[in-house]
């Protein structure tokens, strides 16, 4: 399922106008992904947790030539989901 589909399945399970969800959605996106990257965390309760790891450098291979490579640190969005979402996904 992609943004559109979503969106069209919100806008008919909640009898709202297609626009008015997208922009819903787009706003609610657009926080999530501000509040991440200022390293605070957004926690959806029974859905699931977005937040920001730093991932350690370490020594890496190319694969191609199998030389070792130097990977820098960084930082990554993780998301963890909840346990209404696990039991949700486990039961299919």
């Amino acid at each position: 399922m992609n943004k559109e589909e979503l969106v069209q399945e919100i806008a008919k399970k909640t009898k709202s106008p297609q626009k008015a969800v997208a922009l819903i959605l787009g706003a609610t996106l657009e926080t999530i992904g501000k509040t991440v990257s200022k390293g605070k965390k957004v926690t959806l309760v029974g859905f699931g947790t977005f937040e920001s790891r730093k991932r350690a450098a370490r020594t890496g291979r190319n694969p191609q030539t199998g030389k070792k490579i130097q990977i820098s640190a960084k930082t990554v969005p993780v998301f963890t989901p909840g346990k209404k979402f696990k039991e949700l996904v486990a039961k299919k």
